[in-house]
């Protein structure tokens, strides 16, 4: 006869490697307080229901409220003889008031059960994420804001392409990020959802209450169907979902700082806090934590992957391969959020090269198409403005000069419209304040940006 508490109908018990095989405790004992607080608010809805007396409900729940002491002290031991922690907390739960704690599971299973505690950890944790991305956009907003005509090349193929505010740089990302905000916010909807009730897939004969439930563990809605209820991982598929997005935009933003941090570039340069040196070279700064951060983004991305996979061919309802759903989730909660706060304090302690940024704007010919636009304007066709302006860059390049340096006698040679006012219209910072198009990197663009962009700021605090 099998010892399991499951094991009524079975002769015999699997052999230790299939115990360590199939136990999920390594890992899910990080919803050990979950547990306890779904399982308070199914035994007081028992009782509220009458289902258990009030003397059998008060025993339950003098029990796991000394489970859940003893758990913030450290002293509960878990078993992989009790496979995961559901049935490790209704063995101790044995161990601290008897028989009675068989009545916990009254009018419940394992299924609605896990499924209650990844939503409860979600559910907590999402927050979290949320301000660790608003404390990466207040810095990057804060950084914006001293750097509106701080310029520097703006790119495309990682070729200079035409000049752009550092400010305006800053905010591409602010505004990256708030895509990432609003997609989690977004995540609560569907993790705000109490599956407690659905039981083992076809809900149940006795009389409970899924609304008080859901009330007692602060859910605003419960699962209209309980096949869904119990095999649903949407609310886990969007959090990998959304967390392998923010990390794409946190390793693009890494990379930027790596490169522009390098010797080749030197735009920037991190605080030493954030470099380390090399065992063999005195001389080497290293950005690893940004390098770090850009690497990690490969377990998230794996771990979506391996939830989708993990879910893509399963009938309803609840199956074992589900126990796969929540390491992925544990492993990207862990981090995501360090790397939102080491991010975060890079930016603040970035120091900008301003003199170098905006020096090499005069030789890189990122004015060019400031020379096109000025035809266009004075009534040449722009392809036709495109070639002329393409034909001195090129003679200017030969002459190992920029445009700026081009006498105007040579500038009528390619096109009699222009005319001595071309220089003004070629000065960089010239350039810059006349992009002034709705989001363009005009300095009033970056302005109005920035206003709104606090008052975003305001809204979510």
């Amino acid at each position: 006869m099998s010892d399991k508490l499951w094991g009524g109908r079975f002769e015999a018990s699997p052999d230790q490697f299939v115990d360590e095989f199939g136990a999920s405790i390594s890992f899910d004992q990080l919803l050990a307080n979950e547990d306890i607080q779904g399982s308070l608010a199914h035994v007081k809805m028992l009782k509220h229901t009458k289902i258990l007396s009030a003397n059998e409900a008060d025993q339950i729940i003098a029990g796991l409220e000394k489970l859940a002491h003893k758990l913030t002290t450290g002293e509960l031991e878990f078993s992989v003889a009790n496979e995961d922690i559901h049935m490790n907390l209704e063995a101790l739960l044995a161990q601290e008031i008897g028989p009675v704690a068989g009545k916990l599971h009254t009018a419940r299973s394992r299924n609605d059960q896990v499924a209650t505690d990844l939503h409860l950890y979600l559910k907590k944790r999402l927050p979290q994420v949320l301000e660790a991305i608003a404390e990466l956009q207040k810095a990057l907003l804060c950084q914006a804001k001293k750097h509106q005509t701080t310029l520097m090349p703006g790119f495309t193929h990682l070729q200079h392409a035409q000049p752009i505010t550092y400010a305006h740089y800053l905010m591409a990302y602010w505004q990256m990020f708030k895509r990432d905000y609003e997609r989690f916010l977004f995540n609560q909807k569907h993790t705000d959802i109490c599956p407690l009730g659905a039981a083992a897939l076809a809900g149940t004969t006795f009389p409970i209450d899924r609304k008080f439930s859901a009330d007692q563990l602060g859910f605003s809605e419960i699962y209209a169907n309980s096949l869904d209820a119990v095999s649903d991982r949407d609310f886990a598929l969007e959090f990998l979902s959304n967390s392998s997005i923010l990390m794409v935009h946190l390793s693009r933003f890494c990379e930027e700082l790596i490169l522009w941090c390098s010797y080749e570039f030197g735009y920037l340069e991190l605080s030493d806090k954030f470099a380390t040196g090399s065992s063999i070279m005195p001389q080497k700064k290293n950005p690893d934590m940004a390098e770090l951060i850009r690497g990690k983004s490969g377990r998230i991305f794996g771990n979506l992957i391996g939830l989708l996979t993990v879910l893509k061919g399963l009938p309803l309802a609840y199956n074992k391969d589900m126990q796969e759903d929540k390491e992925g989730v544990f492993d990207a909660v862990k981090t995501i959020i360090p790397c939102l706060k080491i991010c975060t304090q890079m930016v603040e302690t970035l120091s900008v090269n301003q003199e170098r940024m905006e020096q090499v704007l005069t030789t890189d010919f990122s004015n060019a198409t400031e020379l096109a636009d000025y035809l266009a304007k004075n009534g040449v066709p722009f392809r036709q403005a495109h070639a002329i302006t393409g034909k001195l860059v090129l003679h200017q390049i030969k002459q190992q000069q920029t445009l700026q340096d081009t006498d105007l006698a040579t500038f009528q040679k390619f096109s009699p419209q222009i005319k001595a006012d071309v220089y003004s219209a070629l000065d960089q910072r010239t350039a810059v304040k006349r992009r002034n198009s709705y989001g363009g990197t005009g300095f009033a663009q970056v302005e109005q940006q920035i206003a709104l962009a606090e008052q975003f700021m305001q809204k979510i605090e």
